[in-house]
């Protein structure tokens, strides 16, 4: 199972700061650093790309990958050049991973009808497939096809996963054929029937089931029950006010929160039901945790799940 991260400190917003939470995971081995994208909140991330260009300077090897980069939002030809040029700068370590939005007020605020934005992600995402292509452009510039240029590293482009969340964006991912990549506030229960819909609909379009089974999950390794019980009723207390949790779960439904050998038990459990091959560790943003115990926590999550 490969393991990944998302940042978990974001109060410099600088270069420097991002790349060095980037360049530390690399050291301690994890595969894949991830960037969200959001908007108009607090600690918003609007560019992911950009973020992801500075991380790419200074690391070596880690792959890089947005959790979702939402396409309802972006004018697709611009999106499928921004994409090209990042997968050169990194030299073919990019992971796609898009999204639709799921917020109306952000979705209006780009001018974008939170009806169309089923519609929008799947035109934008096939006219960015097509330009990665080299095919033509429907545009005419001089009496010329236009094509994008620089072409992505990786051909015919970077793998695209979908964070997808109800069953409308499920079917959806799995009509096209690509990954799922689950949302870190999901039982893992209700995990088992999400898969279960995007694999009936990835077998109705006629795909071979994708080989990449990734979920995002808070994942916090602590020093004691004591520690362990403070932490599990702090982070769902913050998932309920999101509304997004079913009504009874636990913390332990659905975040892998507890001492090392605990955290290694839980993850077991999602390679065994789910076949998960890309465990995203993210939401590591838990308040009341200083910056030296995030990093002691960053370094432990590798170690439980080496």
């Amino acid at each position: 199972m490969r393991i990944g991260i998302t940042p978990w400190d974001q109060s410099v917003r600088t270069a420097s700061a991002l790349a060095t939470q980037a360049t530390q995971a690399e050291s301690l081995g994890y595969d894949s650093f991830w960037v969200p994208e959001s908007h108009f909140g607090p600690h918003a991330i609007p560019e992911p790309l950009m973020l992801l260009a500075a991380v790419a300077a200074g690391t070596a090897r880690i792959l890089l990958g947005t959790t979702s980069f939402l396409l309802p939002l972006r004018n697709p030809v611009q999106a499928a050049e921004q994409v090209a040029v990042l997968d050169q700068l990194c030299n073919g370590r990019l992971i796609l991973g898009v999204g639709r939005g799921y917020a109306p007020p952000t979705l209006r605020a780009f001018e974008v009808d939170p009806r169309d934005k089923r519609a929008l992600f799947e035109t934008r995402l096939r006219r960015m497939q097509r330009a990665w292509s080299g095919a033509p452009l429907d545009g005419e510039g001089e009496g010329a096809a236009l094509k994008l240029d620089p072409l992505p590293v990786q051909q015919p482009h970077p793998p695209i996963w979908v964070a997808a969340f109800g069953p409308k964006a499920l079917a959806q991912a799995g009509r096209l054929g690509l990954p799922y990549l689950a949302s870190p506030v999901e039982t893992l229960a209700g995990l088992v029937d999400n898969y279960a819909v995007h694999a009936a609909a990835v077998g109705a379009a006629g795909h071979r089931p994708p080989t990449e089974v990734p979920v995002m999950r808070t994942l916090f390794v602590t020093r004691n029950a004591r520690e362990t019980a403070a932490l599990r009723e702090r982070v769902h207390a913050e998932a309920l006010r999101t509304g997004r949790l079913p009504a009874g779960a636990r913390a332990e439904d659905w975040a892998l929160i507890g001492e090392a050998g605990c955290v290694r038990e839980q993850a077991a459990a999602y390679r065994e039901r789910l076949g998960v091959t890309h465990l995203i560790v993210t939401r590591l943003r838990i308040a009341g945790i200083d910056r030296a115990r995030l990093d002691e926590g960053v370094a432990a999550a590798r170690e439980a799940l080496a």
